[in-house]
Protein backbone atom coordinates (compact mmCIF):
# COMPACT_ATOMS: atom_id res chain seq x y z
CA UNK A 1 0.00 0.00 0.00
CA UNK A 2 3.05 2.45 1.07
CA UNK A 3 4.67 1.55 -2.42
CA UNK A 4 1.82 1.95 -4.00
CA UNK A 5 0.88 5.41 -2.58
CA UNK A 6 4.51 6.38 -3.46
CA UNK A 7 4.32 5.27 -6.82
CA UNK A 8 1.88 7.13 -7.64
CA UNK A 9 3.98 10.40 -6.27
CA UNK A 10 6.80 9.34 -8.54
CA UNK A 11 4.52 9.12 -11.44
CA UNK A 12 3.32 12.83 -11.40
CA UNK A 13 5.46 14.63 -14.84
CA UNK A 14 7.63 16.80 -12.89
CA UNK A 15 8.73 14.09 -10.75
CA UNK A 16 9.45 11.59 -13.71
CA UNK A 17 11.53 14.07 -15.02
CA UNK A 18 13.67 14.37 -12.03
CA UNK A 19 14.10 10.48 -11.90
CA UNK A 20 15.27 10.55 -15.49
CA UNK A 21 17.47 13.21 -15.24
CA UNK A 22 19.16 11.38 -12.37
CA UNK A 23 19.78 8.49 -13.95
CA UNK A 24 21.03 10.04 -16.97
CA UNK A 25 23.36 12.56 -15.67
CA UNK A 26 24.45 9.75 -13.55
CA UNK A 27 24.91 7.47 -16.55
CA UNK A 28 27.11 9.78 -18.03
CA UNK A 29 29.36 10.58 -15.54
CA UNK A 30 29.78 6.62 -14.47
CA UNK A 31 31.13 6.37 -18.53
CA UNK A 32 33.36 9.47 -18.12
CA UNK A 33 37.02 7.78 -17.46
CA UNK A 34 38.26 8.87 -14.19
CA UNK A 35 35.01 9.40 -12.24
CA UNK A 36 32.98 6.83 -10.82
CA UNK A 37 29.85 6.57 -8.59
CA UNK A 38 31.12 8.67 -5.92
CA UNK A 39 32.77 11.39 -7.59
CA UNK A 40 29.83 11.17 -9.51
CA UNK A 41 27.77 12.00 -6.52
CA UNK A 42 29.48 14.51 -5.06
CA UNK A 43 29.88 16.74 -8.39
CA UNK A 44 26.73 16.42 -8.52
CA UNK A 45 25.53 17.29 -5.14
CA UNK A 46 24.65 20.52 -5.25
CA UNK A 47 22.09 20.33 -8.33
CA UNK A 48 19.94 18.59 -5.95
CA UNK A 49 19.72 21.14 -3.03
CA UNK A 50 17.18 23.34 -4.67
CA UNK A 51 14.64 20.66 -5.14
CA UNK A 52 12.33 19.20 -2.49
CA UNK A 53 13.69 16.79 -0.11
CA UNK A 54 11.85 13.94 -1.68
CA UNK A 55 12.95 15.25 -5.16
CA UNK A 56 16.50 15.98 -4.44
CA UNK A 57 17.09 11.91 -2.92
CA UNK A 58 15.11 10.63 -5.92
CA UNK A 59 17.77 12.42 -7.97
CA UNK A 60 20.48 11.36 -5.97
CA UNK A 61 19.70 7.86 -6.05
CA UNK A 62 18.90 8.01 -9.71
CA UNK A 63 22.57 9.41 -10.06
CA UNK A 64 24.05 6.63 -8.25
CA UNK A 65 22.72 3.95 -9.76
CA UNK A 66 22.95 5.14 -12.98
CA UNK A 67 26.76 5.59 -12.56
CA UNK A 68 26.62 1.87 -11.21
CA UNK A 69 25.02 1.32 -15.17
CA UNK A 70 27.72 3.58 -16.56
CA UNK A 71 30.49 2.06 -15.34
CA UNK A 72 30.47 -1.22 -17.08
CA UNK A 73 30.99 0.55 -20.58
CA UNK A 74 34.95 1.93 -19.61
CA UNK A 75 35.73 -1.85 -18.25
CA UNK A 76 33.84 -3.36 -21.21
CA UNK A 77 34.97 -1.17 -23.86
CA UNK A 78 38.18 0.20 -23.16
CA UNK A 79 40.00 -1.96 -20.31
CA UNK A 80 39.47 0.51 -17.70
CA UNK A 81 38.01 -0.09 -14.22
CA UNK A 82 36.11 3.00 -13.22
CA UNK A 83 35.89 1.34 -9.62
CA UNK A 84 37.71 -1.66 -8.16
CA UNK A 85 34.22 -3.61 -8.81
CA UNK A 86 34.51 -3.29 -12.10
CA UNK A 87 37.71 -5.36 -12.60
CA UNK A 88 35.69 -8.38 -12.92
CA UNK A 89 33.74 -7.32 -15.49
CA UNK A 90 37.32 -6.39 -17.57
CA UNK A 91 37.87 -9.91 -17.68
CA UNK A 92 36.05 -11.00 -20.00
CA UNK A 93 34.22 -7.91 -21.38
CA UNK A 94 37.44 -6.19 -23.06
CA UNK A 95 38.12 -9.68 -24.77
CA UNK A 96 34.74 -9.69 -26.15
CA UNK A 97 34.84 -5.91 -26.82
CA UNK A 98 37.81 -6.87 -29.17
CA UNK A 99 35.74 -9.89 -31.03
CA UNK A 100 33.27 -7.57 -32.11
CA UNK A 101 30.67 -8.46 -28.96
CA UNK A 102 30.98 -4.77 -27.30
CA UNK A 103 27.85 -4.28 -27.39
CA UNK A 104 26.54 -7.80 -26.62
CA UNK A 105 28.35 -7.44 -23.65
CA UNK A 106 27.24 -4.30 -22.69
CA UNK A 107 23.45 -5.56 -23.69
CA UNK A 108 24.12 -8.32 -21.13
CA UNK A 109 25.69 -5.54 -18.26
CA UNK A 110 22.26 -3.84 -18.57
CA UNK A 111 19.64 -6.25 -18.81
CA UNK A 112 21.16 -8.15 -15.44
CA UNK A 113 22.08 -4.72 -13.75
CA UNK A 114 18.22 -4.19 -14.56
CA UNK A 115 17.08 -7.32 -12.82
CA UNK A 116 20.04 -7.71 -9.76
CA UNK A 117 18.26 -3.91 -8.98
CA UNK A 118 14.38 -5.19 -9.12
CA UNK A 119 15.70 -8.00 -6.79
CA UNK A 120 17.62 -5.95 -4.63
CA UNK A 121 14.72 -3.56 -4.66
CA UNK A 122 12.48 -6.09 -4.04
CA UNK A 123 14.41 -7.10 -0.91
CA UNK A 124 15.11 -3.15 0.46
CA UNK A 125 10.72 -3.26 0.17
CA UNK A 126 10.70 -6.59 2.59
CA UNK A 127 13.79 -5.77 4.78
CA UNK A 128 14.04 -2.38 5.55
CA UNK A 129 11.05 -1.80 7.18
CA UNK A 130 11.05 -5.27 9.52
CA UNK A 131 15.10 -3.94 10.30
CA UNK A 132 14.10 -0.24 11.15
CA UNK A 133 10.65 -1.47 13.21
CA UNK A 134 13.17 -3.23 15.15
CA UNK A 135 15.79 -0.91 15.34
CA UNK A 136 13.06 1.70 17.23
CA UNK A 137 14.11 -0.15 20.26
CA UNK A 138 17.74 1.21 20.21
CA UNK A 139 18.43 3.87 22.71
CA UNK A 140 21.85 6.04 22.92
CA UNK A 141 24.11 3.37 23.72
CA UNK A 142 22.93 0.77 21.13
CA UNK A 143 22.75 3.94 18.09
CA UNK A 144 26.55 4.52 19.25
CA UNK A 145 27.77 0.84 19.28
CA UNK A 146 25.71 0.89 15.79
CA UNK A 147 28.17 3.53 14.38
CA UNK A 148 31.24 2.39 15.62
CA UNK A 149 30.68 -0.66 13.72
CA UNK A 150 29.81 1.00 10.78
CA UNK A 151 33.28 2.75 11.03
CA UNK A 152 35.18 0.25 12.04
CA UNK A 153 34.04 -2.20 9.31
CA UNK A 154 34.09 0.18 6.75
CA UNK A 155 37.37 1.92 7.98
CA UNK A 156 38.65 -1.67 7.19
CA UNK A 157 37.64 -1.48 3.73
CA UNK A 158 39.40 1.43 2.51
CA UNK A 159 42.11 -0.70 0.82
CA UNK A 160 44.31 1.14 3.44
CA UNK A 161 46.03 0.40 6.39
CA UNK A 162 43.73 0.50 8.99
CA UNK A 163 46.42 2.78 11.32
CA UNK A 164 45.54 5.45 8.81
CA UNK A 165 41.71 4.86 8.15
CA UNK A 166 41.68 5.66 12.12
CA UNK A 167 44.01 8.68 11.92
CA UNK A 168 41.77 9.72 8.92
CA UNK A 169 38.68 9.20 11.31
CA UNK A 170 40.47 10.65 13.88
CA UNK A 171 40.90 13.88 11.47
CA UNK A 172 37.19 13.75 10.48
CA UNK A 173 36.02 13.71 13.89
CA UNK A 174 37.40 16.83 15.16
CA UNK A 175 36.90 19.07 12.08
CA UNK A 176 33.04 17.59 12.40
CA UNK A 177 33.83 19.33 16.28
CA UNK A 178 34.33 22.75 15.05
CA UNK A 179 31.10 25.14 15.15
CA UNK A 180 28.31 24.87 17.89
CA UNK A 181 28.55 22.48 20.92
CA UNK A 182 26.20 19.69 20.90
CA UNK A 183 25.59 19.48 24.58
CA UNK A 184 26.89 22.90 25.36
CA UNK A 185 25.06 25.23 22.54
CA UNK A 186 28.00 27.28 22.42
CA UNK A 187 30.11 27.97 19.52
CA UNK A 188 33.50 25.90 19.78
CA UNK A 189 36.93 26.00 17.68
CA UNK A 190 35.95 28.64 15.46
CA UNK A 191 39.43 30.20 16.35
CA UNK A 192 37.90 33.94 16.18
CA UNK A 193 36.57 33.22 12.83
CA UNK A 194 33.06 34.07 12.60
CA UNK A 195 32.54 32.18 9.53
CA UNK A 196 33.00 29.39 11.18
CA UNK A 197 30.72 29.17 14.21
CA UNK A 198 28.24 27.30 11.56
CA UNK A 199 30.77 24.93 11.22
CA UNK A 200 32.19 23.34 7.25
CA UNK A 201 29.70 23.51 4.77
CA UNK A 202 29.55 19.59 4.36
CA UNK A 203 28.76 19.88 1.23
CA UNK A 204 31.49 22.17 0.33
CA UNK A 205 33.81 19.83 1.74
CA UNK A 206 32.18 17.19 -0.26
CA UNK A 207 32.93 18.61 -3.32
CA UNK A 208 36.30 19.59 -2.01
CA UNK A 209 37.35 16.20 -1.57
CA UNK A 210 36.14 14.54 -4.55
CA UNK A 211 35.00 17.11 -7.40
CA UNK A 212 37.56 19.30 -6.96
CA UNK A 213 40.54 16.67 -6.67
CA UNK A 214 39.54 14.42 -9.38
CA UNK A 215 39.97 17.95 -11.59
CA UNK A 216 43.76 18.10 -9.46
CA UNK A 217 44.54 13.83 -9.92
CA UNK A 218 43.40 14.06 -13.95
CA UNK A 219 45.52 17.35 -14.27
CA UNK A 220 48.43 15.40 -12.78
CA UNK A 221 47.77 12.33 -14.99
CA UNK A 222 47.67 14.31 -18.18
CA UNK A 223 44.21 12.20 -19.06
CA UNK A 224 43.23 12.23 -22.47
CA UNK A 225 40.48 10.02 -24.63
CA UNK A 226 41.12 6.76 -24.93
CA UNK A 227 39.92 4.91 -28.40
CA UNK A 228 37.31 2.24 -27.53
CA UNK A 229 37.23 -0.99 -29.06
CA UNK A 230 34.54 -0.53 -31.53
CA UNK A 231 30.82 -2.24 -31.74
CA UNK A 232 29.53 -4.43 -34.00
CA UNK A 233 26.29 -6.17 -32.64
CA UNK A 234 24.24 -3.85 -30.35
CA UNK A 235 22.54 -6.15 -28.90
CA UNK A 236 22.64 -10.31 -27.58
CA UNK A 237 21.27 -12.26 -29.42
CA UNK A 238 19.31 -15.62 -27.82
CA UNK A 239 22.44 -17.72 -27.34
CA UNK A 240 24.07 -14.84 -24.94
CA UNK A 241 20.77 -14.40 -22.93
CA UNK A 242 20.85 -18.47 -22.64
CA UNK A 243 23.75 -18.50 -21.12
CA UNK A 244 23.28 -15.56 -19.38
CA UNK A 245 20.64 -16.17 -17.27
CA UNK A 246 21.59 -18.35 -14.40
CA UNK A 247 24.73 -16.27 -13.57
CA UNK A 248 21.96 -12.67 -13.57
CA UNK A 249 19.75 -14.91 -10.48
CA UNK A 250 23.12 -16.42 -9.05
CA UNK A 251 24.87 -12.97 -9.43
CA UNK A 252 21.81 -10.88 -8.05
CA UNK A 253 20.60 -13.27 -5.61
CA UNK A 254 24.97 -13.46 -4.05
CA UNK A 255 25.31 -9.75 -4.29
CA UNK A 256 22.05 -8.76 -2.13
CA UNK A 257 22.24 -11.33 0.63
CA UNK A 258 26.10 -10.43 1.25
CA UNK A 259 25.33 -6.68 0.23
CA UNK A 260 22.95 -6.39 3.41
CA UNK A 261 25.88 -7.55 5.92
CA UNK A 262 28.10 -4.62 7.64
CA UNK A 263 31.65 -4.82 5.82
CA UNK A 264 31.10 -6.55 2.20
CA UNK A 265 31.02 -3.84 -0.45
CA UNK A 266 30.61 -4.45 -4.34
CA UNK A 267 34.12 -5.01 -5.30
CA UNK A 268 33.96 -8.26 -2.73
CA UNK A 269 30.76 -9.37 -4.21
CA UNK A 270 31.73 -8.99 -7.62
CA UNK A 271 34.74 -11.67 -7.45
CA UNK A 272 33.10 -13.89 -5.63
CA UNK A 273 30.20 -14.37 -8.79
CA UNK A 274 32.63 -14.41 -11.00
CA UNK A 275 34.97 -17.21 -9.13
CA UNK A 276 31.10 -19.12 -8.55
CA UNK A 277 30.85 -18.46 -12.36
CA UNK A 278 34.30 -20.07 -13.34
CA UNK A 279 33.19 -22.93 -10.76
CA UNK A 280 29.67 -23.84 -11.62
CA UNK A 281 30.53 -23.53 -15.53
CA UNK A 282 31.23 -26.46 -18.01
CA UNK A 283 33.82 -24.68 -19.61
CA UNK A 284 35.72 -23.03 -17.39
CA UNK A 285 38.79 -22.59 -19.46
CA UNK A 286 36.95 -20.23 -21.52
CA UNK A 287 36.75 -16.87 -18.66
CA UNK A 288 39.18 -14.98 -19.51
CA UNK A 289 38.89 -14.79 -22.99
CA UNK A 290 35.11 -13.73 -23.60
CA UNK A 291 32.96 -15.61 -21.60
CA UNK A 292 29.48 -14.14 -21.66
CA UNK A 293 28.95 -14.93 -18.32
CA UNK A 294 32.07 -13.42 -16.82
CA UNK A 295 29.72 -10.30 -17.47
CA UNK A 296 26.31 -11.11 -16.49
CA UNK A 297 27.37 -12.57 -13.26
CA UNK A 298 29.57 -10.00 -11.32
CA UNK A 299 27.57 -6.93 -13.32
CA UNK A 300 24.36 -8.51 -11.56
CA UNK A 301 26.24 -8.99 -8.16
CA UNK A 302 27.63 -5.17 -8.18
CA UNK A 303 23.95 -3.94 -8.53
CA UNK A 304 22.36 -6.15 -6.29
CA UNK A 305 24.88 -4.96 -3.39
CA UNK A 306 24.35 -1.18 -4.31
CA UNK A 307 20.75 -2.05 -4.32
CA UNK A 308 21.23 -4.11 -0.74
CA UNK A 309 23.10 -1.08 1.13
CA UNK A 310 20.11 1.12 1.28
CA UNK A 311 18.54 -1.57 3.53
CA UNK A 312 21.15 -0.56 6.36
CA UNK A 313 21.57 3.20 4.90
CA UNK A 314 17.93 3.73 5.52
CA UNK A 315 16.76 1.41 8.01
CA UNK A 316 19.92 2.00 10.37
CA UNK A 317 21.72 5.12 9.08
CA UNK A 318 24.87 2.94 8.16
CA UNK A 319 26.40 3.10 4.45
CA UNK A 320 27.93 0.21 3.08
CA UNK A 321 30.09 1.87 0.75
CA UNK A 322 31.86 5.06 -0.07
CA UNK A 323 28.86 6.37 -2.35
CA UNK A 324 26.24 5.84 0.07
CA UNK A 325 28.74 7.46 2.70
CA UNK A 326 27.80 10.65 0.68
CA UNK A 327 24.33 9.57 -0.06
CA UNK A 328 24.30 9.60 3.67
CA UNK A 329 25.32 12.98 3.99
CA UNK A 330 23.25 14.20 1.10
CA UNK A 331 20.15 12.90 3.71
CA UNK A 332 21.27 15.10 6.84
CA UNK A 333 21.65 18.20 4.31
CA UNK A 334 18.30 17.94 3.49
CA UNK A 335 17.38 17.77 7.43
CA UNK A 336 16.80 14.22 7.64
CA UNK A 337 17.78 11.59 9.97
CA UNK A 338 18.71 8.26 8.36
CA UNK A 339 17.24 5.45 10.31
CA UNK A 340 14.33 4.05 11.64
CA UNK A 341 12.92 7.19 13.00
CA UNK A 342 13.30 7.77 8.85
CA UNK A 343 10.39 5.05 8.49
CA UNK A 344 8.44 6.59 11.33
CA UNK A 345 8.48 10.01 10.72
CA UNK A 346 8.69 10.97 7.13
CA UNK A 347 7.37 7.12 5.88
CA UNK A 348 6.22 9.29 2.61
CA UNK A 349 8.94 10.11 1.45
CA UNK A 350 10.77 6.80 2.08
CA UNK A 351 8.39 5.03 0.14
CA UNK A 352 8.75 7.50 -2.32
CA UNK A 353 12.33 6.98 -3.01
CA UNK A 354 11.82 3.48 -2.65
CA UNK A 355 9.41 3.90 -5.38
CA UNK A 356 11.71 5.56 -7.80
CA UNK A 357 14.36 3.67 -7.81
CA UNK A 358 11.86 1.11 -9.10
CA UNK A 359 11.20 3.58 -11.84
CA UNK A 360 14.97 4.67 -12.06
CA UNK A 361 16.19 1.01 -13.09
CA UNK A 362 12.74 0.96 -15.98
CA UNK A 363 14.57 4.17 -17.46
CA UNK A 364 18.04 2.87 -17.27
CA UNK A 365 16.91 -0.29 -19.41
CA UNK A 366 14.83 1.49 -22.07
CA UNK A 367 17.61 4.28 -22.50
CA UNK A 368 21.46 1.92 -21.90
CA UNK A 369 20.07 -0.74 -24.22
CA UNK A 370 18.98 1.80 -27.34
CA UNK A 371 21.97 4.43 -27.05
CA UNK A 372 25.11 2.16 -26.26
CA UNK A 373 26.73 3.47 -29.23
CA UNK A 374 25.89 6.99 -28.32
CA UNK A 375 27.32 6.15 -24.21
CA UNK A 376 30.28 4.67 -25.76
CA UNK A 377 31.24 7.82 -27.93
CA UNK A 378 31.19 9.99 -24.35
CA UNK A 379 34.25 7.99 -23.72
CA UNK A 380 35.96 9.81 -26.06
CA UNK A 381 35.36 13.21 -24.48
CA UNK A 382 38.82 14.57 -23.61
CA UNK A 383 39.77 15.91 -20.26
CA UNK A 384 40.79 19.30 -21.21
CA UNK A 385 37.40 19.78 -22.14
CA UNK A 386 35.93 17.64 -18.78
CA UNK A 387 37.91 18.97 -16.45
CA UNK A 388 37.35 22.81 -16.27
CA UNK A 389 32.92 21.47 -16.60
CA UNK A 390 33.93 19.52 -13.48
CA UNK A 391 35.73 22.93 -12.00
CA UNK A 392 32.93 25.12 -12.79
CA UNK A 393 29.90 23.31 -11.50
CA UNK A 394 32.17 22.49 -8.26
CA UNK A 395 32.75 26.04 -7.62
CA UNK A 396 29.33 27.40 -8.47
CA UNK A 397 27.65 24.64 -6.28
CA UNK A 398 29.74 25.74 -3.23
CA UNK A 399 28.56 28.99 -4.02
CA UNK A 400 25.05 28.41 -4.23
CA UNK A 401 24.51 26.71 -0.79
CA UNK A 402 24.58 29.69 1.08
CA UNK A 403 26.10 32.03 -1.45
CA UNK A 404 29.16 32.67 0.29
CA UNK A 405 32.63 32.80 -1.14
CA UNK A 406 33.97 31.78 2.08
CA UNK A 407 32.51 27.65 1.04
CA UNK A 408 34.84 28.28 -2.07
CA UNK A 409 37.64 28.72 -0.50
CA UNK A 410 36.75 25.69 1.81
CA UNK A 411 35.57 23.38 -0.94
CA UNK A 412 39.33 24.88 -2.97
CA UNK A 413 41.55 24.05 0.72
CA UNK A 414 39.91 20.60 0.89
CA UNK A 415 40.41 19.60 -2.73
CA UNK A 416 44.10 20.58 -2.17
CA UNK A 417 44.19 18.74 0.75
CA UNK A 418 42.32 15.47 -1.03
CA UNK A 419 44.69 15.65 -3.71
CA UNK A 420 47.50 15.53 -1.45
CA UNK A 421 45.78 12.70 0.72
CA UNK A 422 45.38 10.99 -2.81
CA UNK A 423 49.01 11.17 -3.82
CA UNK A 424 50.68 10.26 -0.17
CA UNK A 425 48.01 7.62 -0.08
CA UNK A 426 45.89 8.54 3.13
CA UNK A 427 42.44 6.95 2.63
CA UNK A 428 39.55 9.99 2.16
CA UNK A 429 35.85 7.89 3.22
CA UNK A 430 36.95 7.44 6.80
CA UNK A 431 37.15 10.96 7.10
CA UNK A 432 34.04 11.81 5.18
CA UNK A 433 31.97 9.02 7.50
CA UNK A 434 34.03 10.71 11.00
CA UNK A 435 32.64 14.24 9.33
CA UNK A 436 29.43 13.11 8.85
CA UNK A 437 28.76 10.97 11.84
CA UNK A 438 31.10 12.92 14.29
CA UNK A 439 27.37 15.05 15.83
CA UNK A 440 25.68 11.93 16.20
CA UNK A 441 28.43 9.77 17.56
CA UNK A 442 28.88 12.89 20.01
CA UNK A 443 25.17 12.75 21.39
CA UNK A 444 24.81 9.40 21.57
CA UNK A 445 28.11 9.20 23.71
CA UNK A 446 27.29 11.94 26.12
CA UNK A 447 22.98 10.95 26.12
CA UNK A 448 24.66 7.24 27.17
CA UNK A 449 26.58 8.42 30.14
CA UNK A 450 24.46 10.88 31.65
CA UNK A 451 21.93 7.86 31.16
CA UNK A 452 24.61 5.78 33.54
CA UNK A 453 25.91 8.34 35.70
CA UNK A 454 29.10 8.26 33.96
CA UNK A 455 29.79 4.31 33.94
CA UNK A 456 31.45 3.19 30.55
CA UNK A 457 30.40 -0.21 31.07
CA UNK A 458 26.61 0.36 29.77
CA UNK A 459 27.93 -0.30 26.48
CA UNK A 460 28.08 -3.81 27.90
CA UNK A 461 25.40 -4.24 30.18
CA UNK A 462 22.36 -3.79 27.97
CA UNK A 463 21.71 -6.69 25.71
CA UNK A 464 21.27 -4.97 22.41
CA UNK A 465 24.43 -3.08 22.64
CA UNK A 466 26.44 -5.81 23.61
CA UNK A 467 24.82 -8.20 20.96
CA UNK A 468 25.89 -5.47 18.48
CA UNK A 469 29.31 -5.71 19.86
CA UNK A 470 29.74 -9.18 19.42
CA UNK A 471 28.45 -9.32 15.74
CA UNK A 472 30.72 -6.50 15.04
CA UNK A 473 33.54 -8.68 16.14
CA UNK A 474 32.07 -11.44 13.94
CA UNK A 475 31.30 -9.36 10.37
CA UNK A 476 35.13 -7.55 11.01
CA UNK A 477 37.03 -10.91 10.92
CA UNK A 478 34.66 -12.04 7.82
CA UNK A 479 35.31 -8.79 6.13
CA UNK A 480 38.95 -8.98 6.70
CA UNK A 481 38.80 -12.21 5.38
CA UNK A 482 36.77 -11.50 1.60
CA UNK A 483 38.90 -8.38 1.78
CA UNK A 484 42.49 -9.65 1.95
CA UNK A 485 41.19 -12.59 -0.61
CA UNK A 486 39.67 -9.52 -3.25
CA UNK A 487 43.09 -7.72 -2.67
CA UNK A 488 44.98 -10.79 -3.92
CA UNK A 489 42.70 -11.32 -6.69
CA UNK A 490 42.72 -7.67 -8.03
CA UNK A 491 46.66 -7.82 -7.76
CA UNK A 492 46.55 -11.04 -9.81
CA UNK A 493 44.18 -9.45 -12.24
CA UNK A 494 45.60 -6.05 -12.90
CA UNK A 495 49.29 -6.00 -11.15
CA UNK A 496 48.08 -2.92 -9.10
CA UNK A 497 46.40 -2.05 -5.49
CA UNK A 498 43.06 -0.34 -5.94
CA UNK A 499 41.02 1.40 -3.52
CA UNK A 500 37.47 -0.35 -2.32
Amino acid sequence: MYLLHGLSEVLTPFNLLIVLLGSVLGTIVGILPGLGPTSAIAILLPMTTILEPAQGIMMMAGIYYGSMYGGSTTAILMNIPGEASSVPTTLDGYPLAKMGKGGAALGVAAIGSFIAGIIGLIGLVLFAPILADQALKFGPPEYFTLMLIALFILFNLTGYSFTKSIIMGLFGFLISLVGIGVSSGLPRFNFGFNALTGGFEMISVIIGLFAITEVLKGLEEKRVSIKHAKIKNAYPNKEDMKKSFFPIIRGSLLGFFLGILPGVSATITSFLSYDLEKKVSKYPRKFGKGAIEGVAGPESANNATSSGGFIPLLALGIPASPPLAILLAALMIYGLTPGPVLFEQNSQLVWTVIASMFVGNVILLILNLPLIGLWAKLTEVPFGILGPVILMVSVLGAYSVRNSMFDVIVSIFFGILGYLFHKFQWPIIPFVLCLVLGPKIESSFIQSLEISSGNLLIFFQRPISLTLLILAGIFLIFSIFLMRRTKKRILQETGENMEF
